[in-house]
């Protein structure tokens, strides 16, 4: 039999690292023998790729095994302290970021306003709130093995350019490589949704979930997909546009420059000017001014500001429907700022899903509705850099490894 080219073998390894790094954060602590048993490797390779995470300080070893008689077992568990990331969650005023461990927990936070613009304003900023953050946390910059970068737009990761900006105006931006020069390690950037979505697949309801769908509402829509194990982003990184599927030919003027996009409905900026206009119309007593004094009037009952909710959510579970006929997830997990609608929204959003579902498909997704804050947005980025650690190189996209930065400082 022929040799294994060395490139092969060096692809093997690094399949067989990523699996081992995943077995380990998924059931450890665990013993050497356990992960033999659940990798399906043998004994000699699980010995020489647990060395490898222990040299690199990404595993530690931990006395605390049932001994059953014996000499008590020394179990392998994913090292919190062996490197951290940070994540920037960057909005039309203000970039929100967020220092993790290797476990994606949030140990320093901070937020920033924009002062200025431009993108070499703004890439500044975004370089002064990682040094900020990383002295806050008062960590050298060799325990930093990159940066994630979430926002709104329409994001080629694979090459970090930001090919179009809502906020900005800025269009074919190369992001990532004008941050990576000033920070001198890894970065990633993505839409902020499939950041999120990345968080739900390797830290939280999307564990082992193998098809589903993230959706965010507030002051747009954005969904991102795992389809296969996978993240989709498309062709060239648009996939996911959710808010701007058109369901009003005759609709409202969106800003993508097209006329009844979900969001001008489902958004916050669609549910305030349907306040206006039942303001104008005398059916509500007052101007609304901002989305929490429409969400109080809905509270309280006001039967017009609840009109108002409700008809956003028939709307918006009429779209989640439509999503289940052609996806069939497993699960559907929506979050976003717009959670705190609450039963005003969510009920009527549910009752249009039960009744616009196709037949024998109604019970394949399961609806999670989580809470999430401006943390879960900077520990969505965070989670771009974590990503490139524990995927394997079969699926990863071409872009800087975050291993790399290790050998930094």
């Amino acid at each position: 039999m022929p040799p294994t080219p060395l490139g092969n073998r060096d692809l093997i390894r690094s399949i067989n690292r990523s699996v081992v790094l995943n077995a380990i954060k998924t059931h450890g602590p665990i013993a050497r023998t356990q992960l033999a048993r659940r990798t399906g490797l043998s004994p000699a390779t699980i010995t020489g790729i647990a060395a490898e995470l222990i040299e690199d300080d990404l595993v530690f070893e931990k006395e605390i095994g049932d001994s059953r008689g014996g000499r008590r077992p020394i179990l392998l568990a994913i090292n919190p302290a062996g490197g951290y990331v940070v994540g920037i969650k960057l909005t039309e005023d203000r970039a929100i970021g967020a220092l993790t461990d290797l476990e994606a927990l949030v140990l320093v936070k901070r937020t920033d306003p924009l002062e200025e613009k431009t993108p070499q304003a703004v890439t500044a900023a975004l370089a002064r709130l990682a040094d900020e953050l990383l002295r806050k946390a008062g960590l050298p910059r060799k325990k930093l093995l990159g940066v994630g970068v979430g926002l709104a737009g329409i994001v080629d990761s694979e090459r970090g350019v930001l090919r179009r900006s809502p906020f900005f105006g800025w269009r074919d931006l190369p992001l990532r490589d004008l941050l990576q020069e000033q920070l001198r390690v890894p970065v990633y950037v993505d839409n902020d949704v499939n950041t999120l979505t990345l968080a739900e697949k390797w830290f939280g309801a999307g564990q082992g979930v193998d098809h589903f769908l993230v959706v965010t509402v507030g002051r747009g829509v954005g969904m991102g997909m795992v389809i296969n194990g996978q993240i989709y982003r498309g062709g060239a990184g648009g996939a996911g546009e959710f808010g701007h599927t058109v369901v009003d030919l005759d609709g409202p003027p969106c800003d993508c420059g097209k006329r009844g996009c979900l969001e001008t409905i489902v958004g916050y900026p669609g549910l305030l000017r349907a306040a206006g206009e039942a303001h104008r119309r005398g059916e509500l007593p007052a101007a609304v001014e901002d989305i929490d004094a429409l969400l109080a009037l809905a509270a309280r009952g006001d039967p017009a500001a609840r009109g108002i909710v409700a008809r956003a959510g028939r709307q918006f579970g009429l779209a989640v429907a439509n999503l289940i006929n052609l996806f069939d997830p497993q699960r559907i997990i929506i979050g976003g700022e717009g959670v705190r609608m609450a039963a005003p929204f969510f009920d009527p959003m549910v009752a249009a899903i039960r009744g616009h579902v196709m037949p024998g498909l109604e019970n394949d997704a399961e609806i999670r509705i989580e809470p999430w804050g401006d943390d879960a947005w900077a520990r969505g980025a965070a989670s771009l850099v974590l990503r490139e650690l524990f995927e394997s190189p079969v699926h990863r996209e071409a872009g800087p490894n975050p291993a790399q930065a290790l050998a930094i400082g």
